[in-house]
């Protein structure tokens, strides 16, 4: 006991000096909601005045300075109400817990009565001095301890007592790990004032409240974390739903655009939307990465966008096409891109409308490209393109058999057709794909 009695200020000084600044370091916390950060702040400030109050009582008692006559005296009066004042906070603290954690709408009725013991407490304080009930202070500027001295620890201890009860009444409405360090927490400047009874000279109780300080500090630490975490998975979970979003108004709006072009010709009705299934189904059987499997889906919707500024009088012609109409028609695979190029977002759209009509040997429209020069996405297009150019009415045939249509797909092997995306044609229909299905 000596020992601790001999270094005790120096422990005072040091914890006083650590719950100060993390008073400044709460304060400035925006992280944490202003109640809260207002409430620790407080209970850090009082636990640095706290011990700094009792220092000074220390350091003055005994001395016969005018200085130290006022000292000891606010000193010792500061340090009953700081007493009484961390457990009230402590009763703050606990309530928002309750209604944060817990989600307890209404305020225990327990700590209320706590705010009365703390109310009863503090007009106590007041006129202990003129009765002698704390403390007295002798001639040589001494302080004593007074009979009833036992009394100034009553309101605190019945304080803690109710806000002990509260948290084993509603300890399974909070996280185990936090009800149990909020019980001992709030507990061990209880049994630090027992014990500080019979060891005169030592302020266990006082230095124990200050690392309980510390310990609530922690505990906000936490808690910011958890509200960051939180903020960051709001924030995510935001970003998701808003990409979703626009995801699917992306796609709604390139069908809608796919559906007026094939408006235009009425023997192709669903002719964008059923390419733009069989070119994902390709790419998903050639083992593309997904982005790229979704890039060509909605490329082959927008393939034929360029037949917009191609008259209907061509598009809905009857029998061959004359020359000239038909280098009109050669032309669409431009506008497509030219209508396309603008949407800097999806360079992919204006290649695929662009280069759908390219042939693997080199001799389609309109630049000719040949083999791999060709875009992957313009090479898987052209297989579905024909695909269903085949397998659908136009104004001068029905539909093709199957047997016609692999015949076909197998004939344009390296010449009409990029080699690996026809065999994958042809493998789907071996598998008995069903030509009707759109997705």
């Amino acid at each position: 006991m000596s020992f601790i009695s001999s270094i005790q200020l120096d422990v005072m000084l040091i914890l006083s000096g650590a719950c100060a600044i993390l008073a400044v370091m709460t304060l400035l916390a925006r992280s944490l909601p202003t109640r809260p950060r207002v409430i620790l702040t407080s209970m850090e400030t009082t636990a640095a005045l706290l011990l700094l109050f009792d220092r000074f009582a220390y350091l003055y008692d005994g001395q016969q300075s005018s200085v130290a006559f006022y000292m000891v005296r606010i000193s010792n009066g500061l340090l009953y109400f700081f007493q009484l004042f961390l457990p009230f906070l402590v009763t703050r603290c606990l309530s928002d817990t309750l209604k944060n954690e817990a989600k307890v709408r209404q305020k225990p009725k327990l700590l209320y009565v706590c705010d009365a013991f703390f109310a009863v407490g503090c007009i106590l304080l007041l006129i202990a001095p003129f009765f002698d009930l704390y403390y007295t202070i002798d001639a040589e500027n001494r302080y004593h301890r007074a009979s009833p001295h036992v009394l100034c620890y009553l309101f605190p201890f019945l304080i803690v007592l109710l806000q002990e009860t509260v948290l084993i009444l509603y300890r399974r409405r909070l996280k185990p790990h936090y009800a149990k360090t909020m019980i001992v927490s709030i507990a061990l400047p209880t049994v630090a004032a027992i014990a500080q009874i019979f060891c005169y000279g030592l302020s266990l109780t006082n230095m124990t409240s200050a690392v309980i300080i510390i310990v609530f500090y922690t505990f906000s630490l936490r808690f910011t974390s958890q509200l960051a975490e939180q903020a960051r998975s709001r924030e995510l979970d935001f970003y998701k739903e808003a990409q979703k979003k626009e995801s699917q108004m992306f796609e709604e709006t390139t069908e809608a655009l796919a559906n007026a072009v094939d408006a235009k010709d009425k023997y192709t009705s669903g002719h964008s939307i059923r390419v733009a299934y069989y070119s994902r189904l390709i790419a998903r059987e050639a083992r593309l990465p997904d982005k790229i499997c979704e890039q060509v889906y909605f490329a082959a919707l927008l393939h034929d966008v360029g037949k917009i500024g191609v008259s209907l009088e061509i598009i809905n012609k009857v029998g061959k096409l004359t020359n000239e109409e038909y280098e009109q028609m050669k032309q669409h695979p431009v506008l497509g891109e030219e209508i396309l190029k603008s949407i800097h977002q999806a360079p992919y759209l204006a290649v695929g409308a662009r280069s759908h009509h390219e042939r693997y040997d080199g001799h389609g429209y309109p630049d000719g490209l040949e083999g791999e020069d060709i875009p992957l996405i313009a090479r898987i297009i052209a297989v579905a393109d024909a695909y269903d150019a085949m397998t659908s009415y136009r104004s001068y045939r029905s539909p093709l058999s199957k047997q016609t249509v692999k015949d076909e797909l197998r004939r344009g092997i390296g010449t009409q057709f990029d080699p690996t995306f026809a065999r994958i044609m042809l493998r789907i229909m071996d598998d008995g794909y069903d030509s009707t299905r759109t997705a």
